[in-house]
């Protein structure tokens, strides 16, 4: 399969016609779901969690200006999402909202993360929302139906304040974030723009009676056949407000992505040697 995927790469006509034909796929699979659509300026009552991220950070060598477009183009992403209301029974889906980015609805060109690469591309940046978006999520009990992570690690850790692999990545319109509200609540996202940050909280229709915490464990580096990659778990703990116990731990995601940056040496577990006798 991987294979497969790099001989598509490098034929673009192949790999436009596998995008057309995944975009068609699943776009005929979205005629038969219940996708939260509805929007409202009023608030539900209760707050699950806020959060708020950086729009301007040091990645790498990149053009300043591209971080300047990403404002942009979350501007108007963000338009088509605020205030959905998600409903019992209903599906969150990041690209039903948002539609697809073009130049004809105000995009520009951004960063993007494609194909093993950082790229430029129109609606590029559009992740950081998805990132929020998913980040608020995990603190709520609506199930991630889909959830999609680059497969590396282009900058460093640059005023990071998530753990590394906890975020999303998007790609209209088959790579998508998707959360499915199992309860009997409604759950809503406000997000927002100030001059520094993208800002974003999740309400819902009535108090919940659990916490949900987020921890990163296990992170390493890894130094393997040349390359340098990252490694870390991110574990859930849903604990009961009146009594502080907690009711369920679980493991979210393992990451392990080839890291694209340098790193200290000393931060670098190398293997050691095997045996010949034993190999």
């Amino acid at each position: 399969m991987d294979s497969f995927k790099r001989i598509l790469v490098k034929l673009p006509y192949a790999y436009a016609m596998r995008i057309h034909q995944l975009r068609l796929t699943r776009s005929l699979q979205n005629k038969f779901k219940s996708f939260a659509v509805d929007r409202s300026n009023v608030p539900l009552p209760f707050i699950m969690k806020r959060h708020q991220s950086l729009l301007r950070r040091k990645l790498g060598s990149s053009d300043p200006r591209l971080q300047e477009n990403k404002i942009i183009n979350l501007g108007i992403a963000i338009s088509r999402m605020n205030g959905v209301l998600l409903r019992p029974g209903e599906i969150f889906s990041y690209w039903k909202l948002v539609g697809k980015p073009s130049k004809r609805k105000g995009y520009i060109e951004g960063l993007q993360l494609s194909r093993g690469e950082v790229r430029t591309g129109v609606g590029g940046g559009l992740c950081q929302l998805a990132n929020l978006v998913y980040w608020l999520a995990l603190h709520s009990p609506l199930e991630v139906a889909e959830r999609h992570h680059h497969s590396f690690d282009p900058f460093p850790d640059d005023h990071r304040v998530l753990p590394f692999g906890s975020g999303a990545s998007v790609f209209y319109n088959y790579v998508d974030l998707r959360f499915h509200n199992t309860t009997s609540v409604s759950f809503q996202f406000s997000i927002w723009l100030t001059e520094e940050h993208l800002k974003g909280t999740l309400h819902c229709g009535q108090e919940w009676p659990y916490a949900n915490h987020i921890e990163e464990r296990n992170h390493q580096f890894h130094a393997r056949d040349g390359k340098n990659f990252r490694e870390n778990e991110i574990w859930r703990r849903v604990v009961d407000k009146k009594t502080g116990l907690t009711v369920v731990e679980e493991l979210l995601v393992h990451n392990f992505s080839e890291v694209k940056y340098e790193i200290p040496a000393v931060s670098v577990k190398v293997p050691p040697p095997q045996d010949p006798l034993t190999m």
